[in-house]
């Protein structure tokens, strides 16, 4: 049986780290910004959903052998590396194309949801990451270990949902201004390439 109070505390701490600036926050923006406000939304249902892959990783033991494993983390975080520099260079063949609303139907939902979880699951670091802090925040001794990670996934899910939705509508407000600018939308597409190139290097830079 779960602590309620476990579950809270779990919620507060699990909010501040959503809101706190981090690549899948930006990842958002910067969709929402480029794409508009409905793109935004469905990259941040991507990484959320993103979330639950970690979860059951974390909660069936996969991540340990990940962690436990040089290569395996390695193959893995030079993967989601390499797919953000794919979006980077994306970003740079768009190049001086304004941000027109004929550029924002061009993105499916579909495509905005499958880059946001393969962005999620392509980090190891996110994996990692679960595995600690899952545990902190269950009842052991229960034997029902594995289920209360994965209410905690969920309850991890939910918010960041509701969050990232919530930036994706600001951050496509601001963005709707700039629709149509073509000396505008040259900085955005160029600046979008820059952000995932940084934490695409960040990424692989990063130690284990």
């Amino acid at each position: 049986m779960m602590d309620l109070a476990h579950v809270l505390s779990f919620l507060t701490v699990s909010i501040l780290l959503t809101l706190a600036p981090g690549p899948d926050i930006l990842f958002v923006i910067a969709q929402s910004m480029s794409n508009g406000r409905k793109a935004g939304i469905w990259t941040a249902l991507g990484l959320a959903s993103g979330v639950i892959v970690h979860t059951l990783a974390a909660a069936l033991g996969i991540t340990a052998v990940l962690y436990s494993s040089a290569f395996a983390f390695q193959l893995m975080k030079y993967a989601g590396a390499a797919y953000l520099l794919c979006l980077a260079y994306q970003a740079i063949r768009e190049g001086n194309s304004p941000l027109a609303a004929a550029t924002v139907s061009k993105q499916s939902g579909f495509k905005l949801y499958r880059t946001g979880i393969l962005m999620n699951v392509l980090n190891p670091k996110v994996s990692l990451f679960f595995l600690a802090f899952l545990p902190q925040f269950i009842t052991p001794g229960t034997g029902d270990e594995p289920f209360q990670m994965m209410v905690l996934g969920v309850v991890f899910m939910l918010q960041a949902v509701a969050l990232f939705s919530l930036v994706a509508v600001c951050a496509g407000l601001f963005g709707n201004k700039l629709l149509g600018k073509p000396r505008l939308g040259k900085f955005v597409n160029y600046g979008k390439a820059l952000l995932y190139a940084a934490i695409g290097i960040r990424l692989v830079l990063s130690e284990k």
